[in-house]
């Protein structure tokens, strides 16, 4: 009986998305200008979207970059306004 040794090979890179096919290319993940990719895929019920670029947004404005790295929420504060119920 012949056996062959298989090999796994387990990485924590992942490849980098190819699914921007716009022209002029939309900003990458790394971009400081990442947000302003267009949608492919958008979940409002779930409260998040996927940008072409790779990145995860969240309806918080948190992000989850395709490298695994994790944005933090960074909603403007609004100083000095008070909103009362009626």
């Amino acid at each position: 009986m012949n056996t062959s040794s298989r090999r796994t090979v387990t990485t924590t890179q992942r490849k980098k998305p190819s699914m921007c096919q716009h022209q002029p290319a939309c900003p990458t993940a790394e971009s400081a200008d990442r947000e302003a990719a267009r949608l492919a895929a958008h979940h409002p019920e779930q409260g998040w979207s996927l940008l072409c670029n790779g990145v995860l947004l969240f309806e918080d404005t948190g992000e989850l970059l395709p490298d695994g790295q994790i944005i933090a929420p960074h909603r403007p504060s609004v100083s000095g306004q008070v909103m009362t119920a009626a």
